[in-house]
């Protein structure tokens, strides 16, 4: 499982030119599946994501979580996060779980946050053609991967 964090002021999801999702201050999480990914790589993600400090305190370190702040969650499947540019100019897929897979994954990821957190949780559609708009805060991006866990 990889994901894209950004640190947002505020994120959407338009599709056919209607704004599905919104979200203020908090993470825009673009979220990746591979056919071996289960609900241990979910868990895992969550707490990390939860727990992780990239909101400024008082002093403007990043000191404080999404959790500390009250802040929102967007979450955007991105089965591009498996692209491999090892061969030619046209990216493979191949790590990318199955739709099907991904879909079921990508459900449980959605359900397990929204029974661990009181927080605001929107989503994308999965497998639609979306417009996300952001605005990234700082700008503060992280890559984590329940797979390396660096």
């Amino acid at each position: 499982m990889r994901i894209i964090i950004q640190r947002v002021t505020q994120a959407s999801v338009e599709i056919s030119k209607v704004k599905t999702s919104e979200i203020n201050k908090g993470l825009l999480l673009l979220v990746a599946f591979e056919d071996n990914d289960n609900q241990t790589d979910i868990d895992w993600m969550i707490k990390k994501i939860l727990g992780m400090r990239i909101f400024s305190d008082s002093n403007q370190k990043m000191n404080l979580s999404v959790d500390d702040i009250q802040g929102a969650i967007l979450i955007v499947s991105q089965f591009t996060l498996y692209a491999s540019t090892k061969k030619g100019n046209r990216p493979s897929f191949i790590k990318s779980a199955t739709p099907f897979k991904a879909l079921d994954l990508y459900n449980q990821f959605v359900k397990s946050f929204q029974s661990i957190t009181s927080l605001i949780i929107q989503t994308g559609t999965f497998g639609a053609d979306m417009k996300i708009t952001s605005i990234n805060d700082g700008p503060v991006t992280v890559i984590i991967d329940s797979k390396i866990r660096e």
